[in-house]
């Protein structure tokens, strides 16, 4: 018997975005604002720490060395990136277990966010040993079947991966609540969330796709109207149409290329688009645990007083 609609929690947070829209549009004002110090980070970026980003993203693995420093290099923009992306996300929470918590739209920096971030770090850690454990498994499982044939070594192997993948995904659901106890509970609590989301894994893995999927279906959408009302308006104008291409890849030389009116509309509509992204992302997980603890499904959650 299901505890919860996978449904309504996948399109929580479109629900939450609705019926909060002052806090919504100070979500949106901080995007905009974080994109635009974003856009003078990157133009002033010296050219050791855009090196780092580029060996980080590039598709060729770099040498332990290499990683090192580029992680080095690139700490401060990812502990930026990390403490924006903990600060959005616990304002999703706070509106589902603090409705009345509503000052700066639900949005600031303490406690709760911290402990967000660390839970974060851990998690990635924890992630990263189960992907090298893993990868080791099926590659010895692998060998040993390639001793008994090359077509049962790509069965095996074939199996081997799916397997892992699987285990993957299984792992990373089951845990997936663990942002949400920790914010309700005011402490960092990873292997928490094993517990709570027991025999509910399809129910979550519904709710992550149903949201998943209604953003990236959202975005495209709106990516689709601002490109030919831009095209549009080029043909009216007489303007070129590689100034679209313009504001897709800026140009990163200097803040007066990069800041023109396309670009800066541009910005301003990824703003709502990454505000309706964490709460879509974020809202699930929240909803979910509420209705389990809500039903019996877990222990009560802290009082949402005192620290």
């Amino acid at each position: 018997m299901r505890s919860f609609s996978p449904s309504e929690a996948g399109l929580e947070g479109f629900r939450i975005t609705r019926e909060n829209m002052p806090a919504f549009v100070r979500w949106v004002l901080f995007s905009f604002a974080v994109s635009l110090l974003g856009a003078v980070v990157t133009v002033s970026m010296p050219v050791e720490v855009r090196t780092a980003l580029e060996t980080l993203r590039a598709d060729d693995t770099p040498n332990a060395r290499e990683l090192l420093d580029a992680l080095m290099a690139a700490a401060p923009l990812v502990a930026v990136g990390l403490m924006i992306q903990c600060m959005m996300a616990a304002a999703v929470y706070r509106i589902i277990f603090r409705h009345d918590d509503a000052r700066f739209g639900y949005l600031r920096l303490g406690m709760d966010e911290l402990r967000l971030m660390g839970l974060t770090i851990l998690f990635v850690l924890m992630l990263m040993f189960l992907l090298v454990g893993v990868t080791l498994i099926a590659t010895l499982v692998m060998g040993m079947a390639s001793v008994a044939g090359q077509s049962v070594g790509l069965w095996v192997g074939l199996a081997v991966e799916l397997f892992s993948i699987g285990l993957v995904i299984y792992v990373v659901i089951r845990l997936s609540l663990a942002p949400v106890v920790t914010f309700a509970e005011r402490r960092i609590v990873l292997f928490r969330s094993w517990g709570v989301t027991k025999g509910q894994f399809w129910e979550l893995l519904l709710a992550y796709l149903l949201a998943a999927f209604c953003i990236f279906l959202v975005t495209v959408l709106t990516l689709i109207l601002f490109l030919s009302v831009a095209f549009i308006f080029l043909k009216v104008s007489g303007g070129e149409f590689s100034e679209i291409g313009a504001i897709i890849n800026p140009d990163e030389t200097s803040y007066r290329a990069y800041f023109n009116p396309g670009m800066i509309l541009y910005m301003f509509i990824g703003s709502i688009l990454t505000s309706l992204w964490y709460a879509v992302i974020a809202a699930p997980g929240a909803w979910a645990y509420l209705q389990l603890r809500n039903r019996g499904a877990d222990q009560p959650m802290a009082p949402a007083s005192g620290t």
